[in-house]
């Protein structure tokens, strides 16, 4: 038999996500019995069972995990492969895939893609928010806001400058409770957001001093865009970006002689898409947006 076509990997992957044939076919716009097909074709190409059946739905076996990285890359690549064959001649148009945080990809990029689709408005953009790195080497994603420096080679990468963390709360909390006079204070007597399970978070509020666990937090979650809704809506004080929280006139910053820390910012993308016009476009476009909010951060914790 034929290697097995990438028609088959997708139905396989839609399986693995949805748990289910007919939920793939619907995630997939194909019928029930067409899904149930390709499964079958590729199991006898592959010699395995890929799927057994439980109450839950359909469970994939060890032989299907361990598929899984292979078949992610096949679908990397194939959606790299219709963004580069999108065209590049005349106006530019076709989609770029933005990977950043939840945090910067949820409150700060909307804003400054708003603009750029009123430059661009054949350009597609489409956005990957994950606290995990997108690996831009495997082309999982065209351009990538990154907060941490990397290292591989075969990147392009622009430092935007450093983002500034402080301590905010929102107007109404600190008029029911008080603006807490010190760190002591702060978290002996005031309800705290913060984080659930994420290590990074903790290394991070570390940076000032700090001896601070999960248990002093009244909110734990690890969503950044959680805890900012959370400020917004006065359940209590919260870590946030200070070029983000400025933009919110009833947030107040806390302490921020005693609570501060910055973490630098990174716009990457593949050495080999710095040809295609449509990711440069939208490439220079964030550098210089992102520029501006970097900008507004340092003059908004002065």
């Amino acid at each position: 038999m034929e290697n097995p076509s990438w028609d088959l990997y997708r139905s396989f992957l839609g399986v693995l996500r949805e748990g289910s044939l007919s939920g793939a076919a619907r995630a997939l716009s194909l019928t029930q019995p067409t899904v149930g097909r390709h499964i079958a074709e590729l199991e006898e190409a592959l010699g395995g069972v890929l799927f057994t059946r439980s109450q839950s739905g359909l469970v994939p076996t060890q032989s299907a995990l361990n598929l899984v990285p292979h078949a992610q890359a096949m679908a990397a690549s194939a959606d790299a492969l219709l963004r580069a064959a999108s065209g590049e001649s005349g106006e530019p148009r076709g989609s770029v895939r933005v990977t950043a945080s939840e945090f910067v990809g949820a409150l700060v990029l909307p804003a400054m893609l708003a603009s750029f689709r009123e430059a661009h408005p054949k350009i597609a953009v489409e956005i990957a928010l994950s606290n995990r790195n997108q690996d831009l080497l495997r082309q999982e994603a065209d351009i990538a806001v990154r907060m941490a420096q990397p290292v591989q080679q075969a990147l392009l990468a622009k430092k935007i400058g450093e983002v500034k963390i402080g301590l905010f709360a929102h107007r109404r909390y600190l008029k029911r409770h008080g603006i807490p006079r010190d760190l002591g204070e702060l978290v002996a007597k005031h309800a705290l957001i913060g984080f659930d399970r994420d290590a990074s978070a903790l290394r991070a509020l570390r940076q000032t001093g700090l001896q601070i666990t999960r248990d002093l937090f009244a909110l734990r979650t690890d969503s950044d865009p959680a805890q900012f809704h959370a400020l917004c809506a006065g359940f209590g004080i919260g870590a946030c970006q200070v070029g983000a929280a400025t933009k919110i006139r009833e947030l107040i910053p806390v302490l921020p002689e005693a609570f501060s820390f910055q973490i630098g910012m990174w716009l990457v993308m593949h050495e080999d898409l710095k040809t295609s016009r449509r990711v440069r476009l939208l490439f220079d476009h964030l550098a210089a947006s992102l520029a501006i909010y970097a900008k507004m951060d340092r003059a908004a914790a002065r």
